[in-house]
């Protein structure tokens, strides 16, 4: 897969569709640190997350034959709230598979647009399984939230966008849970810049990819409940996302999740805007590694802002 040139033609496509979300200087955490800190808005995206690129991308991918069939889609709550939005704009039928501890914020999201919401396993993968097994024996087109070349080209357009608002980045540092936004990102960026670093960040409680890579192949391990929902949960066997993470990640992070809950309430505090525990997960990778960096440029990529007042209540 050429990454930059799918994202290329991707940002063709979807443009007119999505925010080109800014980036923006942090003098808080520039200041705190001594290094050069622009953070990527993609918690401004519309559903609130960069997901709505990847899967309204995957959609205008489809045959007008294909989009009549309808789609069935598995998420943790942000892919599925973007694919709910993409169909209700492209009038597309579908059905979108959740584990049963998704959040119930994101759930109440993906309700809005209107679609049929069927709740299986405990686990992202183990709702992914599922859904590709129902789609097979409805003859409906399955969609996977990172697994699919299309997705990752739209997750990628966030990439085009920094080589023109940065074209001068050190590092930049990502969440990972199936690696989506990663690759897309990565591809796109290393295709003109070869030695921008690119950092992931994983939770210690939910470390599958990067456990994978560490082992040489996709693994199958016990995770727990973190604050970073969105990049929660198993990796698809099979993933070619697992290759583009092995070729294009340079450095990897794992974050507790009291480092995850001080950047969040941090980053809100001195940035007056919320963000959810995924976004906050990256700046918490950046921040156990900044003394790497003074006097450095590193963009930091929020990308999601899908947090409920429970978990606010919860962790303040």
């Amino acid at each position: 897969m050429n990454v930059y040139k799918s994202s290329l033609d991707a940002s063709k496509r979807i443009n007119r569709y999505i925010v080109s979300t800014s980036l923006k200087r942090s003098s808080w955490l520039s200041d705190e640190t001594g290094a050069n800190v622009f953070f990527k808005y993609e918690n401004l995206q519309y559903t609130g997350s960069f997901k709505f690129r990847g899967a309204l991308n995957k959609l205008f991918s489809l045959a007008d034959e294909e989009r009549s069939k309808g789609i069935i889609t598995a998420s943790t709550g942000n892919h599925g709230v973007a694919i709910a939005r993409a169909m209700s704009i492209l009038k597309i039928p579908g059905l979108i598979f959740t584990p049963s501890n998704v959040s119930e914020y994101k759930l109440e999201r993906i309700k809005k647009y209107g679609v049929e919401i069927k709740q299986f396993g405990n686990d992202c993968v183990i709702s992914e399984r599922e859904a590709r097994k129902f789609s097979s024996i409805k003859g409906m087109n399955y969609i996977s939230p990172y697994n699919d070349t299309d997705v990752i080209a739209g997750q990628g357009t966030i990439g085009i966008e920094l080589l023109e608002q940065c074209p001068h980045a050190d590092s930049i540092f990502i969440s990972l849970g199936g690696g989506g936004l990663i690759s897309g990102i990565a591809g796109s960026i290393k295709q003109e810049d070869k030695n921008v670093k690119i950092v992931a960040c994983s939770p210690e409680n939910s470390p599958v990819m990067h456990k994978s890579i560490k082992a040489g192949r996709i693994c199958n391990i016990e995770t727990k409940p973190t604050l970073s929902d969105g990049t929660a949960g198993g990796v698809e066997e099979g993933s070619i996302t697992f290759e583009l993470c092995q070729k294009l990640i340079d450095d990897y992070i794992l974050v507790s999740e009291e480092e995850i809950v001080f950047a969040l309430k941090s980053f809100m505090e001195n940035e007056n805007l919320a963000i959810e525990g995924s976004a906050a997960l990256a700046i918490a990778g950046f921040l156990k590694q900044s003394n790497k960096w003074i006097g450095k440029n590193v963009v930091i990529i929020l990308c999601g802002g899908n947090i409920s007042r429970k978990q606010l209540k919860e962790i303040s």
